[in-house]
């Protein structure tokens, strides 16, 4: 009996809160699953896209700022900053959480931030290492959008 109403309050805590998954990163709630198609981190507040597309620098920010995702609009695409709080390097192969980030690619996604040293250059984080560094606008790499 105890079992059944304790599934029972779980579901309706799910329900109400329009939460379909909790993700865990060791041993405290990181990601949170919306249940359409994006994720909140509870250490930063940040929405996440769990989706993702392949473009060049410009085109990537445009993406973002155009795009009306999960019922929301405001997404951007994010600074090095906000893209190195994804990165999990407790993983080897891919360093990200591979259940709040199903489709993730073990390529680099881009940053809004601009390497200083080349301004035809923005910062890219590879989430095949965790590392970050920079590359030319021009090429394409994978796209996150966050809100």
């Amino acid at each position: 009996m105890r079992k059944i109403m304790l599934m029972s309050m779980i579901i309706f805590v799910v329900i109400a809160t329009g939460c379909s998954g909790v993700f865990k990163d060791k041993g405290s709630v990181k990601f949170i699953d919306n249940g359409d198609g994006t994720v909140t981190d509870t250490v930063t507040g940040l929405i996440w896209q769990q989706a993702h597309t392949k473009r060049g620098w410009k085109a990537a920010n445009t993406y973002c700022e155009d795009l009306d995702y999960a019922n929301h609009h405001g997404w951007r695409l994010p600074n090095l900053q906000e893209l190195r709080t994804i990165v999990d390097t407790t993983n080897s192969d891919l360093t990200i959480d591979s259940v709040a980030f199903p489709e993730t690619k073990p390529m680099p996604y881009w940053s809004t931030t601009i390497f200083e040293s080349n301004p035809r250059n923005a910062i890219i984080v590879d989430f095949s290492n965790g590392n970050h560094y920079s590359d030319e606008m021009a090429f394409m790499n994978y796209v996150r959008c966050v809100r």
